[in-house]
């Protein structure tokens, strides 16, 4: 489907993975409306592996990258920053404005500022420290400034120190959770190997395709599936009643402060997909 005035998003993760996870369903309701969707990985990935190289990973994480560009449609970049070093550099943050600026997204959506990943962490803060300097001229003056702030909101969480994380938009995400089990597949790497690995289960972890289509998805409804249930007020407010109880998988997001307002109307603007 094409659209005749495409949106762009925008999400920018820390680690190859970390969008498919917490946007792969919005990303691919976008995709399938038509509109423009670019994954940033700000790290290269090369520290989740309990067997390979760094060197060898951040190549293997770079292709499964690839492979969900190529089965989404979409853009991928991975960054040249060290996994489980990344640091708020003021390089890397005029990379970030760089990047932004030349993709001019309508929507950014990245992690919040408190989460248990150091790289999270950094990658929150560099998002929100280019928000407004990528309107300001003189800053990576070598890339056109934005004339406006895009909308910026969080990535789900359920860490509640300093401040729990607090939705204003919630979307059902059941009719493409397949497609978000698909992008997860692509990272062969960290959900057939690594997690295993991590959960202390890699003696006894299937190792046939359908059985791994199985791990994937059970993964994904205990990673995301209490978010439901949590927001479930806000699901009925946004769905009614009757649709609104059934829901069993959603993504949701926060507004930050340091972009444009996610008002009513952007809020209908940006997600096209919400009744």
């Amino acid at each position: 489907m094409t659209t005749s005035n495409p949106l762009r998003l925008l999400v920018i993760g820390a680690h190859p993975d970390d969008c498919e996870l917490k946007a792969g369903g919005l990303a691919s309701l976008y995709r399938e409306a038509g509109h423009q969707v670019k994954y940033v990985s700000v790290t290269n990935g090369e520290a989740g592996h309990q067997q390979l190289s760094p060197s060898e990973l951040a190549k293997v994480r770079r292709a499964e990258a690839d492979s969900v560009a190529s089965l989404m449609g979409i853009e991928y970049d991975v960054l040249g920053n060290r996994d489980g070093q990344l640091q708020p550099t003021l390089e890397a943050r005029f990379e970030l404005i760089g990047l932004i600026r030349r993709y001019q997204p309508d929507l950014i959506l990245t992690h919040r500022p408190n989460d248990y990943h150091p790289d999270h962490r950094a990658t929150s803060t560099l998002v929100c420290d280019a928000a407004y300097m990528v309107i300001v001229p003189h800053i990576v003056p070598e890339v056109p400034a934005l004339r406006v702030n895009p909308v910026i909101a969080y990535l789900s969480d359920h860490f509640h120190r300093p401040r729990p994380f607090h939705p204003t938009v919630v979307v059902d995400v059941e009719p493409v959770l397949e497609r978000i089990i698909d992008q997860m597949e692509c990272h062969r790497s960290q959900f057939f190997e690594w997690l295993p690995y991590t959960l202390c289960q890699e003696d006894t972890f299937p190792r046939d395709a359908a059985a791994e289509r199985a791990y994937a998805r059970e993964f994904y409804e205990q990673f995301n599936g209490p978010l439901a249930d949590r927001y479930r007020e806000l699901i009925i407010d946004t769905y009614g009643k009757k649709r609104g109880r059934k829901i069993r998988w959603i993504e949701a997001f926060e507004p930050c402060e340091y972009g444009s307002p996610l008002t009513e109307e952007a809020r209908d603007r940006l997600f096209p997909m919400l009744p």
